[in-house]
C-alpha cells in the first residue's frame, strides 16, 4: 500500500515503535489526534485501544499509554500525565510525542517524568517532535502495592 503524497505520516508508527507494543496489550491513548491514533491502531490490529474519554476509573488495567501531545505545551502535559499514570500497570509504559521547536521541550518533559517517578528508557528526536519512552523507576515495589 503506497501512501499519497498529501497523506499525513501515521502518527503511531513512532510511538508502538518506543512502547515495544503487542496486539494484545491493552493500550490507553490521548492528545488532540487520538481518535485518529485510535482508528490508525485498529487498523494496523491493535484492537484493545481507549481513549481518555472512554477509558474508565483508573485501575492500572493498560499495558501502554500513547501521548500525542504534539500541539500542546509540556507545561499543560504535566495534568494529563499525573492523571493518565494510574492507569497504567506497574509494568506500564508511557510514550510521549511532543513538539520540540517548543524552548526547552525536552528537559522539561524529562523533569515531568522525574516527578512522576518515571524514567526515560528511549527517546529520539525527529524533525519537528522528540518522543520519549518511560516507565516506573521502581515496577517491584509499585506492583507489591498494588
Amino acid at each position: 500500500m503506497t501512501r499519497s503524497a498529501c497523506s499525513p505520516a501515521p502518527i503511531a508508527d513512532p510511538l508502538i515503535e518506543f512502547a515495544r507494543c503487542a496486539r494484545r496489550d491493552r493500550i490507553v491513548v490521548a492528545g488532540s489526534k487520538s481518535r485518529g491514533l485510535v482508528f490508525e491502531l485498529n487498523r494496523n490490529g491493535y484492537h484493545r485501544v481507549a481513549t481518555t474519554a472512554n477509558c474508565g476509573l483508573p485501575d492500572g488495567q493498560f499495558d501502554a499509554a500513547l501521548v500525542d501531545w504534539h500541539e500542546h505545551s509540556v507545561k499543560a502535559l504535566a495534568t494529563t500525565l499525573d492523571w493518565l499514570v494510574h492507569f497504567l500497570t506497574p509494568s506500564g509504559v508511557v510514550v510521549v510525542r511532543i513538539d520540540s521547536r517548543e524552548h526547552g521541550a525536552s528537559r522539561d518533559l524529562a523533569l515531568l517524568l522525574d516527578g512522576l517517578h518515571f524514567h526515560i528508557e528511549a527517546g529520539t528526536r525527529r524533525e519537528h517532535d522528540i518522543v520519549v519512552a518511560a516507565r516506573r523507576r521502581d515496577r517491584a515495589r509499585t506492583a507489591l502495592a498494588a
